[in-house]
């Protein structure tokens, strides 16, 4: 059954675009201008409630499966010492007491529908920015989620990379301070720390033309590393399209350090199954693929990279809540109003396993 949270977000107005105006380096969109500027309305007290303290929530916002996924992950994470932060396992879980708040993102997923390459290619991608604002507002808002959110997670590297400039304008324009967290910077920030030099990206194709990895990377300013997103040809096994990104990479006459992977679905496990077959240089093309990658050679996916670096940021923060209890997930979703906006709406979770979590088991 479904509680239906419809707040005065879904009436937020939208300032035309004769009233932009820059606030950072590039403009901001309007719907960002429009909440600061009306100091009494909802978004506006929303957007101030979102702030770093041990009592907020951290909220998940994405595409569905996704979120669902990273969210159970984070659920019955046990990688680290809950008393020191050590990494060693204690038997009890890594975010004990925290509330996660995962918002579905139904109403627009998915996100490679605001890419497109004709006259209303910006309009789209205003439109993806607009989507990233009303997701960190839903989460801010105590009359949609239950603990407004001390930090952010957007799942998707697309919509984090187009839209979390415009939450962190919101936020500096109207005093929120949470935290806000995109995989592809955690990602690649992660990769770098590790010694990682020559940085790889498995993504699909429209990701990999909407330039979203290579502009976070140019923003790093590594002058002594190189990356590569490479979107391989789709096939029916994993295997497969593994060894057709390898064959993509060879051009690139670099060794492989690190290859990311764009996805949350992927197994890495059956990815290192096959790179032990390359190992095994039974063809001439193994071996070349096996001097390509060096021994410290690894794979990344973006669960266990977002659950350390959350684990990090609330560590060093003294942001953790301290509470004995499991875990808590609580699910939202968004759909279209009668107005035509996304409202968000308290889903449970017999919902979602028979709305969403069928769909990709």
């Amino acid at each position: 059954m479904k509680t239906i949270l419809i707040g005065a977000l879904a009436v937020l107005a939208v300032f035309s675009a004769c009233q932009r105006r820059t606030v950072q380096p590039r403009p901001t969109i309007p719907l960002v201008l429009s909440v600061s500027a009306d100091t009494a309305g909802t978004g506006h007290i929303a957007a101030r409630a979102g702030h770093i303290g041990p009592a907020g929530s951290v909220a998940i916002i994405g595409e569905p499966g996704d979120a669902i996924t990273l969210a159970r992950y984070f659920q019955v994470s046990d990688s680290r010492d809950n008393i020191d932060g050590r990494e060693k396992r204690d038997s009890l879980p890594d975010f004990s007491g925290e509330t996660f708040e995962v918002i579905l993102d139904n109403y627009n997923d998915p996100y490679e529908h605001f890419l497109s390459e004709g006259p209303d290619a910006a309009e789209r991608l205003d439109s993806l920015r607009e989507a990233a604002v009303r997701g960190a507002l839903f989460a801010w808002d105590s009359t949609c989620v239950k603990t407004p959110a001390k930090l952010l997670i957007f799942t998707s590297s697309l919509q984090a990379e187009f839209g979390l400039f415009d939450v962190d304008t919101l936020q500096q324009l109207t005093g929120g301070r949470s935290l806000l967290v995109s995989p592809a910077r955690v990602m690649l920030e992660s990769a770098y720390a590790q010694g990682d030099r020559h940085i790889v990206v498995w993504t699909t194709p429209r990701i990999q033309a909407s330039g979203a990895w290579q502009a976070v990377f140019r923003r790093e300013g590594w002058e002594d590393a190189t990356l590569s997103v490479i979107a391989p040809a789709s096939a029916l096994d994993i295997r497969t399209e593994f060894r057709s990104l390898l064959r993509q990479y060879r051009s690139e006459g670099r060794k492989m350090d690190v290859l990311l992977l764009d996805t949350y679905s992927a197994n890495p496990s059956y990815l290192s199954s096959e790179l032990d077959i390359i190992r095994q240089g039974g063809t001439e093309e193994d071996a070349f693929f096996d001097r390509m990658i060096p021994r410290t050679f690894h794979f990344m996916e973006p669960k266990s990279a977002l659950v350390k670096a959350t684990y990090d940021l609330l560590r060093s923060g003294n942001l953790f809540t301290h509470r004995i209890a499991r875990p808590a997930i609580r699910y939202y979703e968004t759909e279209e109003s009668p107005l035509g906006l996304p409202v968000l709406e308290e889903v449970d979770a017999s919902y979602v396993e028979t709305a969403y979590v069928q769909d990709f088991r």
